[in-house]
């Protein structure tokens, strides 16, 4: 399955803890990762009406004396389904694609979702945590191996 999708469903998860933070029209996953390489950071926007954009959340793989390994929510959000989705796909990310030409700087938008696309990302997490091997917060800077 490819990166973007997951990282959309993983949006989708948490749509509702995230929109309690504002007006939220719409939201976007950034990330830098060449093709081929793991991704270590990542961080979600949440975009309003008027276009103003604000940073909900970061992730990162790795610990450093500027920040914690993990993702770090800003504000007084919180979102268990999507640091959950998150630490899913980046301790499992050699399962997802990105196409061969892709751009390394990734980004994944995101609309107010559907019912079905509701239903769609709660079946693949479901399914993903029934097959995955790795399930638990990022440890280290490791990345699963299948």
């Amino acid at each position: 399955m490819d990166l973007d999708k997951v990282l959309g469903f993983a949006v989708i998860l948490g749509w509702d803890d995230l929109k309690k933070a504002g007006d939220m029209a719409s939201a976007r996953v950034e990330f830098n990762s060449a093709v081929g390489t793991a991704l270590d950071y990542l961080s979600v926007w949440s975009v309003d009406g008027e276009g103003h954009q604000s940073m909900l959340c970061d992730y990162w793989t790795w610990t450093a004396p500027a920040h914690a390994r993990g993702i770090s929510f800003k504000k007084d959000i919180n979102s268990p389904g999507l640091a959950s989705a998150l630490d899913f796909i980046l301790m499992n990310q050699n399962q997802f694609s990105r196409p061969a030409g892709a751009f390394p700087e990734g980004l994944t938008l995101v609309d107010p979702p559907s019912a079905d696309e509701r239903a769609e990302a709660t079946a693949w997490m479901a399914v993903a945590h029934g097959a995955a091997t790795n399930v638990s917060p990022a440890v280290a800077e490791k990345v699963a191996v299948l």
